[in-house]
């Protein structure tokens, strides 16, 4: 099952929990969650439960949407985005990697749009994710 490392309800995570137990890496996360900040500043962060099949995730929202929500996961964490088809179109048309491309493609459509999710165990994902944040802040 894909589900939050924190899954007490009633413990919200703290950045020491989360350094804990991303461990090597933490700094990744921190690196994706900086990007947010200079390309839109001051956005909303906050740590979000959506139920206990889930646990615990972190988000950064502009003034009416997500941005991105990262999900802590053992050993890992996740990247996650929803695209409207003009920010989809958009991603198709750029140098992003073509699992990226084919995994959005492949994507349920919903009223507000295809959801992406990435993994990150290292840094090799991380240009293609900020990229994805441009044209996320971008539409």
């Amino acid at each position: 099952m894909d589900i939050s490392i924190f899954t007490d309800k009633t413990a919200e995570p703290t950045q020491k929990d989360l350094q804990e137990q991303l461990a090597s890496i933490y700094p990744l996360w921190e690196q994706i969650a900086e990007s947010v900040r200079k390309k839109y500043p001051k956005p909303k962060e906050e740590w979000n439960y959506p139920g206990k099949n889930y646990g615990w995730s972190f988000r950064l929202k502009d003034k009416k949407r997500a941005v991105i929500y990262l999900l802590p996961r053992q050993g890992y964490f996740k990247v996650a985005f929803v695209f409207g088809q003009k920010a989809t179109d958009q991603i198709m048309a750029c140098d992003i990697d073509a699992s990226i491309k084919e995994d959005l493609a492949g994507a349920k459509k919903y009223a507000e749009g295809r959801g992406l999710s990435i993994e990150v165990h290292n840094a090799k994902p991380i240009n293609d994710i900020e990229k994805l944040i441009d044209i996320k802040i971008a539409n």
